[in-house]
């Protein structure tokens, strides 16, 4: 058991995050990875001092994966610049990019289109597509059809399910 320091609440071992006040329960240092914006494209140094363009990437492969915290699978994301993230259900036309139906989607309130993750422009956003049980992004409920920019780390709660954003 881990008690959160801010709020005493108890958390099971392993918790990144106080499930009632977000509180972050462990020190955690995360390592970051530049993305490369419009100006850093232009051009950098290589190993002779010579300045060299920076080629555009070339497949989005594996750009951004999901942690689901509850069960520790990955889930790697490829091949898009946008995810809808959901549930299925049965006799329903809805179809989510990413099916959350394995992880007890259902049980902790997931909609069949709950949020959707966006590479927009070299930033990450996260929007809430009006779902029944909210989304929130570090311990805070984000306001339905806002983007809001994510980073690595991040941990975003689909109503009581929880992930942390792996970005590559």
């Amino acid at each position: 058991m881990i008690i959160c320091p801010n709020c005493q609440h108890k958390e099971m071992s392993g918790a990144i995050y106080c499930s009632e006040c977000g509180a972050q329960l462990i020190d955690m240092t995360i390592t970051t990875h530049k993305i490369f914006t419009a100006e850093t494209r232009q051009a950098f140094k290589d190993s002779t001092g010579q300045v060299q363009p920076i080629p555009p990437p070339e497949s989005l492969q594996s750009w951004i994966s999901l942690n689901m915290i509850e069960s520790g699978q990955i889930l790697p994301l490829a091949d898009r610049t946008e995810f809808t993230l959901g549930r299925s259900a049965e006799a329903q036309p809805i179809v989510p990019d990413v099916d959350l139906t394995p992880y007890n989607a259902y049980a902790n309130g997931v909609s069949r289109l709950h949020a959707v993750l966006k590479l927009i422009q070299d930033q990450i956003i996260i929007m809430d597509l009006g779902s029944s049980n909210g989304t929130y992004l570090n311990g805070t409920r984000l306001i339905p059809y806002v983007e809001m920019p994510v980073v690595h780390g991040d941990v975003i709660y689909l109503g009581k399910l929880k992930m942390q954003l792996l970005i590559e």
